[in-house]
């Protein structure tokens, strides 16, 4: 998948996010799509670098929770491209809570998962 098309599900699934759940907004920026924007590029560099780093380190916690500290992963992946969005751009994420993050990015990661199925990889 190229980089355009992954930033592209991440813009709409991050939109999902903003849309469904309490406590995440979108701040800065002169409309809320380039909010979305911004956020979306930097979660997925964020994603393709950080986050395959993250994985391996936490793997024995992942195996002994049989997978779902990945969530936790997603959720720190996504305190990490609000806090850099923010503070090189001033556009981005406005978390509320753990909690919030939390859900946020299993909307997040559900999202993606149905774009990236009506994509594909073509």
């Amino acid at each position: 998948m190229s980089f355009f098309a992954r930033w592209l599900v991440t813009a709409i699934a991050v939109a999902a996010a903003v849309w469904l759940v309490p406590g995440i907004e979108i701040i800065g920026g002169d409309s809320a799509w380039i909010g979305i924007a911004l956020f979306a590029l930097i979660l997925a560099l964020v994603n393709m670098s950080v986050k395959p780093i993250l994985q391996v380190l936490s793997l024995p916690i992942s195996v002994l929770t049989l997978g779902i500290f990945y969530l936790v992963v997603n959720t720190l992946m996504l305190y990490l491209a609000a806090w850099l969005a923010n503070g090189l751009f001033g556009v981005g994420f406005w978390i509320a809570s753990f909690g919030s993050a939390f859900v946020a990015s299993i909307v997040i990661s559900i999202v993606s998962a149905i774009v990236n199925s009506i994509v594909g990889d073509k």
